[in-house]
């Protein structure tokens, strides 16, 4: 199968630190290129993704001028190779050029959906074009428009090691961006509710960084909350292993979170505040809790030891390996390829 992975412009794939959908992108077309598919993948000039790779010209999604070049760029491999399917990581306007042709199209959603922009792309397609999601909490407003698949996000299971054993003074942990819609001090108030260490690692950016110093910085000084910056993967695997359980106080609709999937390879279950797609990664009092208050939180705290850390991992395996992702991604592909063959035929 000779297929054309698209992944937006600002973050080299895989990144470095912060970048879960390059993080995703790298190891989905890692995995189809080893499966013996043809792939090119067009990303940031910078990615290391060990893939036959096209460079975007334009280095901002944000930027009218960069879509227009991107869109451009696609649209003339496109025109110059053999593809059976394109799958989008990226914006939806690269794709515009391409959406008259009757080359299948796959575009994969990891934000906020617009129905309107989805709704025009899906009339101009013809039929070519269908869309999924990483979790079902997406896509409730948009399910009428078009073919929708779900696909959550997975993670390389390798990069991951199983602790089913940890010290019973683990410490709890917060991973991710460093800002106020993550939560990070609604987890410390839950570490100190439980009586519990609490280590956070995570992006801050200078915008934050007020934020930071007024509600997160001044308990950095009380012995038992620490703050340790950006982890790169070894590190994260490490942190992540070690730790009794990951909070995930969200105050947004997050799509998926990536980093309860990543934690639950480790075999650390994850606390979460039941919003966007937590309560569909989280296997209430199997891998974690689902809860709704900083309260709630803590209590459930006290009841990890109910939490076999090997059925963390299990259900990474089963739903958030990069094998169950890849498998799911190339159904959808054969069936859409096979598509365009009826159409072509009718």
């Amino acid at each position: 199968m000779r297929i054309a992975l698209t992944c937006d412009p600002e973050l080299p794939v895989p990144p470095q630190f912060y970048g879960g959908i390059e993080r995703v992108v790298d190891m989905l077309a890692r995995r189809l290129v080893a499966r013996g598919h043809d792939l090119t993948l067009f990303a940031h000039p910078s990615s290391q993704c060990a893939v036959p790779k096209r460079a975007w010209p334009g280095a901002s999604s944000l930027s009218r001028f960069d879509t227009v070049r991107n869109a451009g760029e696609l649209a003339r491999a496109i025109a110059g190779q053999r593809f059976d399917i394109i799958h989008s990581f990226s914006r939806l306007a690269y794709l515009a050029p391409l959406l008259p042709r009757a080359i299948p199209k796959l575009m994969t959603y990891q934000r906020e959906i617009s129905p309107r922009t989805t709704g025009l792309a899906q009339r101009l397609s013809r039929g070519t074009l269908q869309f999924s999601a990483i979790s079902e909490h997406m896509v409730r407003h948009v399910r009428h428009i078009g073919a929708w698949h779900i696909v959550p996000n997975g993670v390389p299971s390798e990069t991951y090691t199983l602790r089913e054993q940890i010290p019973v003074d683990a410490p709890l942990v917060f991973l991710g961006r460093v800002e106020e819609i993550k939560g990070p001090h609604l987890a410390i108030a839950a570490a100190r509710l439980a009586g519990r260490r609490l280590v956070i690692a995570g992006n801050l950016a200078a915008e934050h960084r007020a934020w930071f110093e007024a509600h997160v910085a001044l308990h950095l000084h009380d012995g038992d909350i620490d703050y340790v910056g950006p982890v790169d993967d070894r590190q994260k695997n490490q942190l992540l292993g070690g730790a009794a359980a990951l909070l995930m106080p969200i105050l947004w609709e997050e799509p998926f979170g990536i980093v309860m999937a990543e934690a639950m390879a480790c075999g650390t279950p994850v606390i979460g505040f039941g919003r966007g797609a937590v309560p569909e990664v989280v296997e209430h009092g199997r891998t974690g809790y689902v809860v709704d208050t900083v309260e709630e939180m803590a209590a459930a705290v006290a009841e990890l030891e109910r939490i076999e850390r090997a059925a963390c991992r299990q259900r990474v395996e089963t739903f958030y390996s990069e094998d169950a992702v890849t498998d799911r991604y190339l159904e959808i592909y054969e069936a859409m390829i096979a598509g365009r063959g009826s159409r072509a035929a009718a």
